[in-house]
């Protein structure tokens, strides 16, 4: 056994590379849309939200709920369907609705200039919702309860994040920045250890795998494998999909309610034969797949993926091209001006509170529900601190900044584990950011004024 056999390096897979930079940068996303919440924050009222990780427990605690709503509660059959929260012809129906009164409000809203903004907010979000509930009703039925907890979680978070901002936070902005601080630590630990009282916590329930539609895998080559090998898939594929019928057929009809490993003499034969066509067809998929270069990824990743650009999009159209995020920058730059300029303040500062607890209630749906993680009321303790650090890496206070160190973040956490070293993948974290603030300590994109706390 030669001393290369002892190093790191020989016993890393290079054939699951491309699945792990993928995997990061779906989990730097996810850290992307929780650190703009605390980069947001962070630019109007330079304050530190840190019960930001704990709104995003109370989103993934809401998706929860409403995989109990569809059927899938304490003691329910886990195998079921689920059964949709809105039927789809109803579901129609409201988003026409809604695209007609959203599209009258908003050009109402462009006709007259007198018109408050929030009009014109109003009409657009009812005209991309009634669009989504369209599509979805359309061409995607199965999403419609996805879609649905993943509104609810937002909109849950969003009034936590109202009444955390009004009760706590504003009696708190006369008094000093470490006050403000203390309170936010003391709003942090009383989510955490209040929720135990009332939140399912003991043992620590995950939501049913069934209630996401998007289970399956797909697998693209990025430099497919020898031609022998593909042929060979596709030989095996009829026989595979015929034998997994048959099977699924029977113990759906005279096996109904026993195990496949109690069957009789026929159903035995039915079984071992789609077990046979089974392996050979896995066999053949795993040669060609090793042979060549592929990502295989769950479809409801992608889906997560998706979501998060289309709501960093959105973010960037508010905040860059729109009144409301004018003043969101006007606050930003100067607290005081702003408010003599004739901006509300305390209106803005509300909105950037709402903004940034539906991102994080977003993004504790899609990881609660597409990974099916067990849930405890520090379910956002973990993820909370790292997007902070990912927001601090990348330039606390600056958006593309908070984009960029939660990708940084989800890749070097990624590829840490994919390096065999899984028990240091919290500790990387910080690790980089000590080393990112010793050289640049206003982050990557950040500035390096100094301020008084």
């Amino acid at each position: 056994m030669g001393l290369v056999e002892h190093l790191p390096l020989a016993t890393l897979n290079f054939q699951t590379l491309p699945d792990q930079l993928v995997n990061g940068l779906l989990l730097g996303a996810v850290y992307a849309l929780m650190a703009l919440g605390y980069t947001m924050v962070y630019g109007v009222l330079r304050l530190i939200n840190f019960a930001h990780g704990e709104v995003y427990m109370l989103g993934a605690y809401v998706a929860l709920f409403g995989s109990y709503i569809i059927g899938f509660g304490p003691g329910s059959d886990l195998s079921a369907s689920p059964h949709p929260l809105v039927a789809p012809g109803i579901l129609i129906i409201v988003g026409i609705v809604m695209l007609v009164v959203g599209g009258a409000m908003a050009l109402a809203a462009m006709k007259v200039p007198k018109l408050p903004d929030v009009v014109k907010g109003v009409g657009w979000a009812l005209v991309v919702l009634g669009l989504l509930g369209v599509m979805v009703s359309l061409f995607q039925p199965q999403a419609i309860n996805i879609v649905l907890m993943l509104l609810a979680s937002m909109t849950v978070c969003a009034l936590v994040g109202i009444v955390i901002e009004r009760f706590a936070y504003r009696p708190m902005r006369s008094h000093s920045r470490i006050a403000s601080l203390i309170t936010a630590i003391g709003v942090s630990l009383l989510l955490q250890n209040g929720g135990a009282l009332f939140l399912p916590n003991s043992p620590p329930p995950s939501i049913a795998e069934n209630v996401n539609p998007y289970r399956q895998t797909v697998t693209m080559h990025l430099v497919p494998g020898p031609a022998n090998l593909h042929q060979a898939v596709l030989s095996a594929e009829p026989e595979y999909l015929k034998t997994k019928k048959a099977f699924d057929d029977y113990m759906a009809g005279p096996g109904k309610g026993k195990s496949q490993f109690d069957l009789p003499p026929e159903g035995d034969k039915i079984n071992f034969a789609a077990q046979t066509a089974a392996t050979k067809y896995n066999d053949a998929k795993r040669k060609e797949d090793s042979a060549g270069v592929s990502i295989t990824i769950q479809q409801g990743r992608i889906i997560t993926l998706v979501i998060v650009i289309f709501l960093m999009a959105g973010l960037t159209y508010l905040v860059m091209y729109t009144r409301a995020g004018r003043a969101m920058r006007a606050v930003s730059l100067d607290f005081d001006s702003a408010g003599l300029m004739g901006i509300n303040v305390n209106s803005i500062v509300t909105f950037t509170f709402v903004i940034g607890s539906s991102l994080a209630g977003a993004g504790a749906m899609m990881i609660a529900t597409f990974q099916g993680s067990p849930l405890t009321t520090f379910y956002g303790l973990l993820p909370g601190v790292k997007a902070f650090v990912a927001a601090v890496l990348g330039g606390i206070g600056n958006i593309p900044g908070a984009v960029l160190g939660g990708v940084l973040m989800g890749m070097a956490e990624t590829m840490v584990r994919w390096a065999g070293y899984g028990q240091y993948a919290d500790a990387v974290a910080f690790v980089i950011l000590i080393v990112v603030l010793l050289v640049r300590p206003g982050g990557l994109l950040g500035s390096s004024k100094v301020e008084k706390v």
